[in-house]
């Protein structure tokens, strides 16, 4: 049998997309792919949902979800011209 591995044990990026009125919208998830499509749709947050279409612009290399998770509130707090730097 195979064991689906968790949401904690999977791989987690974090990502920047530039939305339609020039905001940059910061988040995580361990499938990009679908989060992708979910912003396209409109169904993956208020924010993308209120400024599509989005583009993405940024994504960082692949690290457990804590990590992921810190990095995402550290680069929200931060000035929209680093967002983009942070990532590299």
């Amino acid at each position: 049998m195979k064991s689906k591995k968790t949401a904690a044990n999977k791989s987690w990026v974090v990502y920047l997309l530039r939305c339609n009125d020039n905001s940059i919208y910061t988040g995580c998830t361990n499938d990009i792919e679908k989060r992708l499509i979910a912003h396209s749709k409109g169904t993956a947050s208020k924010y993308t949902r209120a400024k599509r279409p989005v583009k993405l612009l940024k994504i960082s290399r692949h690290m457990n979800r804590k990590e992921a998770m810190r990095l995402e509130i550290e680069i929200k707090k931060m000035p929209k011209e680093k967002k983009i730097v942070a990532l590299g």
